[in-house]
């Protein structure tokens, strides 16, 4: 008679998989709380003590953790290991049904303490799955609830589970229990992180992902594409869709980018983004005047955007959105009735609730590349003890210097080369994503217009030349703010002088890829 041994927190679908594996002749052997739970739907059970001879210890930590368990588990289906078996009256285990303790769930709760996370940290479910994962070509490892039905089918089918299903179980089994440890690892390793430095990147990488949501597809419709997180059970970005159309791989990457953003300024703030790239930022005393400012910036790409806002949405912002065709909305939060008007009347805009603020700390920027991965820290603004240098004859006033200080908070989010020109807290043009420093500013310039007069700019790394600062003088541009350390310096501080325009150093570059 085959066995199965069943050990699981989560209970789901376990009554009806026991008494189908009891319909097909299988011995059933379980332990603690699963044992209370079959005895009590009346299903047959035999008691891991009954195997073992020896009773749970320490409270329920030890159980299954002895030679009679995992001999049964470990043992092949040759002479050899059999003749062991016999030999000291113990029986194989065909099937180990088991899940682990909601390690992850609970340090996901506030006012969790290091003791709670402990107890929640499972041995015995982890060592029964890794056991019978190694041993599939002869074990059915069972660790999701979702495919009780398939491994039933199987058996009435086949009178086995097959041995492809064994070994994709297998892989779920060893997935879950990396996920698991890299969870621990991280929640104990939290406190006594350091900062990240040069030279304190891990020597070796190792991460879990769950897909999430299987896309659309990617950039494009030949391209396959799903969304993956590190948190289970998250929505995107870790936020809650709240209506609208399924987002796109291209909606995920611009929310990204715009709530990113977005979360760089504490005043009531609205980002536009297009194709990763901000077309207008702005802050205000309120939302619906961020957006209008925000849109003033360059309301032709706009369309098609999406919009990031650091407060919640209210109808008036709803209001000043009038006819502009928008991807999707993201905000810590949407008025009732702002929710309701957007539902009803932009029934594919998206809608995502983000949890307040945003919390890089010592994340790690990954990306792909061929046959390898890029990783490093997060640009999340100057370095601390960053001092800015005038480097003109005139300083700037009060005005300029809160205007340049908002538009390099803004250039640190368009990608290079990236040139950002704005007056007070609000941008009139952006040039970005070209090989060309003078190309950009030419194109920032373009989008500002007429605005161009009073405003100041803001430059991403150095100007190798002095034609992009000539450019920006020639339109009245009046200050100027940039990392500096071209070989060229001199060149572009005596243009800016010449004009009498200011301009500071701040000896940070801030590319973006």
């Amino acid at each position: 008679m085959p066995r199965a041994l069943i050990s699981v927190h989560d209970k789901t679908g376990l009554v009806p998989f026991a008494s189908a594996l009891v319909g097909l002749g299988w011995d059933l052997v379980a332990s603690g709380g699963t044992e209370k739970a079959l005895q009590a739907a009346g299903i047959p059970v035999t008691a891991v003590e009954r195997l073992t001879g020896m009773p749970e210890l320490l409270d329920g930590r030890v159980k299954t953790l002895h030679p009679a368990i995992h001999a049964g588990i470990l043992a092949r289906d040759r002479e050899d290991d059999l003749a062991s078996l016999k030999k000291h009256n113990l029986a194989p285990i065909n099937m180990v049904v088991s899940n682990l303790y909601p390690f992850q769930q609970t340090v996901s709760q506030a006012g969790i303490s290091l003791q709670d996370a402990i107890e929640q940290i499972d041995i015995g479910g982890v060592a029964l799955l890794r056991a019978a994962a190694k041993n599939f070509l002869h074990v059915a490892v069972v660790c999701e609830p979702t495919d009780y039905n398939k491994i039933i089918a199987e058996l009435k089918a086949a009178g086995q589970v097959e041995l492809a299903t064994r070994r994709a179980l297998a892989v779920k089994a060893f997935a879950l229990t990396r996920d698991y440890d890299t969870a621990i690892h991280s929640y104990l390793a939290g406190d006594m992180a350091s900062p990240l430095t040069p030279t304190s990147l891990p020597e070796q990488l190792s991460f879990g992902a769950k897909r999430i949501e299987t896309l659309r597809y990617g950039e494009n419709p030949h391209q396959i594409a799903a969304y993956y997180s590190r948190q289970a059970g998250s929505g995107p970005l870790g936020g809650e869709v709240l209506g609208g159309k399924q987002l796109s791989y291209n909606n995920i990457l611009d929310l990204d980018a715009a709530w990113r953003a977005v979360s760089s300024f504490s005043e009531p703030c609205v980002v536009i983004v297009k194709h990763l790239n901000p077309t207008g930022i702005a802050c205000s005393t309120t939302v619906a005047n961020a957006y209008a400012r925000a849109l003033q910036s360059d309301p032709v790409s706009a369309f098609g955007g999406v919009i990031a806002v650091n407060r919640e949405v209210n109808e008036d912002f709803v209001a000043a959105l009038g006819s502009l065709f928008v991807e999707a909305i993201v905000a810590p939060a949407f008025s009732t009735n702002a929710q309701a008007d957007l539902l009803s009347n932009r029934k594919n805009c998206r809608l995502l609730r983000m949890p307040t603020g945003f919390s890089a700390s010592a994340d790690l920027e990954i990306r792909t590349v061929l046959n390898g991965l890029l990783v490093q820290s997060r640009d999340q603004g100057d370095p601390e003890a960053v001092t800015y240098k005038i480097m003109t004859e005139r300083h700037p006033t009060e005005a300029e210097m809160a205007s340049l200080k908002f538009a390099w908070s803004v250039v640190q989010h368009v990608k290079s080369n990236a040139i950002v020109l704005a007056s007070g807290t609000s941008t009139l043009g952006i040039g970005g994503g070209l090989s060309s420093r003078v190309d950009a500013a030419k194109l920032a310039i373009e989008k500002a217009g007429a605005r161009t007069k009073g405003a100041v700019m803001a430059s991403d790394a150095f100007f190798p030349f002095a034609d992009g600062v000539d450019a920006a003088i020639a339109a009245g541009i009046t200050a100027i703010i940039q990392p500096g350390g071209s070989i060229r310096d001199k060149e572009v501080i005596e243009a800016a002088n010449r004009a009498g325009v200011t301009m500071i150093f701040t000896g940070v570059r801030h590319f973006r890829h």
